[in-house]
């Protein structure tokens, strides 16, 4: 039996870091009872038409989405673009800005780990990331997953049990973010721009994660860009505790943006976030979504 939950934040094997292809994750939501869902993959709309198509046959409503990989107050903001047109000549400038600025990101990654001593080279990466511009977890994952990396003694706590569930982002955290071994300044397009780019684009702009460890969104960051045209706010996902939820729920509704509901998931890169693991998510949010578009 179909239910009215939702799913707006999907990733399928188009990310550089998802593992099930759209037609897995169609089916997924079928099983689980999901009216529809959004896979809103890694600055690509390669999942599109044929998760469309794929949703059709399975009755689930498929949403066309993205995220892109952006940049705000020095800090990297994730912005979905529910109901994108994903042939939208907007889109595509966006996605071409955000994989020239990944691909010199990850390149400089991997560049940075070697000079700190790591076994790692580009070419696997590159390989092993599906020759797309690899995110900083992916590039952790890749380096971990090499038996060589656990004879390495300062590897070893990423490989202790109350550790490998959340390990490549573990070392994220200890290689990637500013003031780290392997840092790495952010180049990506900015947040504003996507912003202003949004309308023409068709879809409608919804900040993923706000509470994210690399996001850490304050109300006078929501306050700008609801002005700059943000419409969303990913209220419950994987990424909130119930404090959390709490205060982007009050923000949400005090700022006048439609809060959604996601569960960002993978697969094997994030172990803990199961499908059908966020079900706050009810179909009111598309049609409020629906009604938001420019």
């Amino acid at each position: 039996m179909i239910s009215e939950w939702v799913d707006l934040h999907l990733h399928s094997s188009y990310s550089c870091d998802g593992d099930y292809s759209p037609e897995e994750l169609v089916r997924m939501a079928r099983e689980e009872g999901f009216r529809a869902i959004a896979i809103a993959d890694h600055d690509t709309v390669g999942a599109y038409p044929e998760a469309i198509e794929t949703g059709r046959h399975y009755g689930v409503e498929v949403i066309p989405s993205i995220e892109v990989t952006t940049i705000f107050s020095a800090r990297e903001f994730h912005l979905m673009l529910p109901f994108v047109n994903w042939e939208s000549e907007a889109i595509g400038y966006i996605i071409s800005r955000v994989e020239n600025s990944r691909l010199e990101e990850a390149r400089s990654r991997v560049a940075r780990l070697q000079e700190n001593g790591l076994d790692i080279d580009w070419n696997e990466v590159w390989e092993k990331s599906g020759k797309t511009p690899p995110l900083g977890v992916k590039i952790a994952q890749i380096l971990l997953d090499k038996p060589e990396s656990r004879q390495n003694p300062d590897l070893r706590k990423y490989y202790e049990a109350d550790q490998q569930p959340k390990a490549p982002y573990v070392f994220y955290q200890d290689f990637f973010t500013e003031g780290a071994p392997a840092y790495v300044r952010k180049q990506h397009i900015p947040l504003e721009e996507v912003l202003r780019l949004a309308p023409l684009t068709g879809g409608v702009p919804v900040l993923s994660h706000p509470g994210a460890y690399f996001q850490r969104t304050t109300r006078d960051d929501l306050i700008i860009l609801k002005e700059l045209g943000l419409q969303g706010l990913e209220v419950y996902t994987s990424y909130h505790d119930q404090n959390e939820v709490e205060y982007y729920q009050a923000l949400a509704e005090e700022l006048d943006l439609v809060a959604t509901a996601g569960s960002d998931f993978h697969g094997r890169i994030k172990p803990g976030v199961t499908f059908g693991l966020i079900k706050n998510g009810t179909y009111s949010m598309v049609e409020k979504l629906r009604e938001r578009r420019a």
